[in-house]
């Protein structure tokens, strides 16, 4: 009689086999539906300020590598800026006093909807001004990194389709900057 008694762990309960029930499936794809209808539009509204941000941070970052190959090949590096040929695209050259190797071409193509520009910012930095339709305050657009790692003085203006605007320049000391046009009391910060 021993074989005829049941174990009851091995019993299954064939109800709870049987998966998603077809009102579950839905519920959750209501659920999920909802959450990305409110979300798709305010991340419309918000990436196009992101991009504007990396395309400011990755010139940021290019004109510290400027910097930081001058000094390191102790020879002068420059970050040529073009607006007219191919506009909206910069360059980082080693060597500017010689061979003049291109080590990085960027296209702010890259970055969709962001260019060359001072969207609804009134002033530059300082004095640091944009002339009409350059917004690039560099000598001949190009600012150039010396062995010590200072340069010429100057910025260039980024902003997006919705009027963002962002300044990434450097100081004649050669320290990089990055300011972002607020139109309040500083406009730059």
């Amino acid at each position: 009689m021993m074989g005829l008694i049941s174990n009851p762990g091995f019993v299954r309960n064939r109800k709870g086999d049987a998966g998603f029930t077809l009102v579950e499936m839905l519920v959750v794809i209501s659920i999920m539906a909802v959450t990305a209808a409110i979300a798709i539009p305010a991340f419309a509204v918000w990436l196009p300020n992101y991009r504007l941000k990396s395309a400011a941070r990755d010139l940021y970052s290019n004109l510290q590598l400027a910097k930081l190959g001058a000094v390191k090949e102790n020879k002068s590096w420059a970050v040529v800026f073009d607006q007219g040929v191919n506009p909206g695209k910069y360059q980082i050259v080693s060597d500017w006093d010689g061979a003049k190797n291109v080590e990085k071409t960027v296209y702010l193509t890259q970055y969709e909807g962001i260019d060359f520009g001072h969207g609804t910012a009134g002033s530059g930095i300082g004095s640091h001004v944009w002339s009409s339709g350059d917004e690039i305050t560099y000598t001949s657009d190009v600012v150039v990194f010396n062995s010590r790692g200072t340069c010429n003085g100057g910025y260039a203006y980024l902003a997006n389709q919705k009027d963002t605007t962002y300044g990434v320049g450097t100081r004649t000391s050669g320290v990089v900057l990055l300011r972002k046009y607020t139109g309040g009391t500083p406009p730059w910060e």
